[in-house]
């Protein structure tokens, strides 16, 4: 049966759904989200579009998001609206989404949506919580890997590769390989959809396999999808072109978003994890690209609950020329 491993990492949560020692999902949960997905709060309305059945609000904090549906009550600019969020922000590569919020429903109080653990725990699969002291399940399973593969957009499969891309439209996954047309069709489009269910990624995405002439192969590429993408989403049939669409609904950012968006800040996480797991005594150092120790500088609190969880003090090096994810942590005794 497949089990949810967790972990209250520092600057992020984190958790993977294992089977068999591999991890189908992969979350992680970032500790500065601003509006995380079922928030209630109270808004002000700043502009109404009824063509649209929409509007622009105003966030506690002052950001902007869209109101959609527009509900009835809403009569005038700056009134006060209650609303949950239905999306969190996305950005991208040349702008940023803003999140999205519904009207809240008339018993609703205020607070803050349920944390990652929470969400986990209404899956109705198991939830293991793993430590730092504890065997590293995740990197073991191939936690690093999965990372490295969502930075470069590059993962691999028996035969083939995918390269997958985001764009303001959709996310793109291009299927390539040695096999032949029918059979890297087939398998392309299985690996295709365990990218998509590893890396969480939603909205609108299009897979590009091979041209084959075959329905019946067509066809079972189709089948390949269903049988390991979990529902719901929709998808239209492989067309003559090899081309697929599917449509996952959108109410946070994927792993590959996340990593984009703010990479310096996600190899510094990826190092403090390893902090909290290295092994030896004394003081720690953390050796990384200079955009990354710099963002370690200014996360104090990081830092500190880093030294509060080991009880050893911490020390960081940069290193001129290294690549962002090529970081290291070495201990004063070995």
């Amino acid at each position: 049966m497949p089990e949810w491993i967790y972990e209250q990492g520092v600057g992020e949560t984190r958790a993977a759904l294992m089977e068999n020692g591999a991890i189908l999902e992969a979350i992680l949960e970032w500790d500065d989200c601003p509006w995380p997905v079922g928030t209630i709060v109270d808004a002000r309305l700043a502009e109404m579009d009824r063509s649209r059945n929409q509007a622009f609000i105003v966030l506690p904090d002052g950001s902007p998001a869209i109101l959609t549906p527009l509900p009835v009550q809403a009569t005038s600019q700056g009134q006060a609206i209650r609303v949950e969020v239905s999306r969190e922000p996305i950005a991208e590569r040349d702008r940023r989404k803003w999140p999205k919020v519904r009207p809240a429903t008339p018993e609703a109080t205020p607070g803050v949506g349920p944390s990652l653990l929470e969400r986990l725990n209404q899956t109705g699969l198991p939830v293991v919580m793993r430590s730092a002291h504890e065997a590293d399940i995740l990197e073991s399973s191939g936690w690093s890997e999965l990372l490295e593969d969502a930075v470069t957009g590059k993962v691999a499969f028996p035969g083939g590769d995918l390269h997958v891309s985001m764009t303001p439209a959709m996310t793109l996954i291009d299927v390539d390989g040695t096999l032949s047309r029918a059979e890297l069709a087939v398998a392309g489009a299985g690996a295709a959809a365990r990218a998509i269910r590893r890396f969480a990624i939603t909205g609108s995405i299009g897979i590009d396999l091979p041209t084959v002439d075959s329905k019946a192969v067509r066809n079972a590429a189709a089948a390949a999808i269903d049988a390991i993408l979990p529902p719901p989403f929709e998808r239209t049939a492989v067309n003559g072109y090899g081309f697929v669409q599917i449509i996952r609904r959108r109410v946070r950012r994927s792993l590959l978003e996340m990593l984009a968006e703010d990479p310096d800040g996600a190899a510094a996480r990826a190092l403090l994890r390893r902090a909290e797991r290295s092994s030896g005594s004394g003081a720690l150092t953390v050796i990384a690209a200079p955009p990354v120790i710099d963002r370690l500088d200014k996360e104090q609190a990081w830092r500190d609950e880093l030294c509060r969880r080991t009880g050893r003090p911490l020390s960081l090096q940069p290193q001129a020329g290294m690549a962002r994810w090529g970081g290291d942590v070495k201990t004063q005794y070995p």
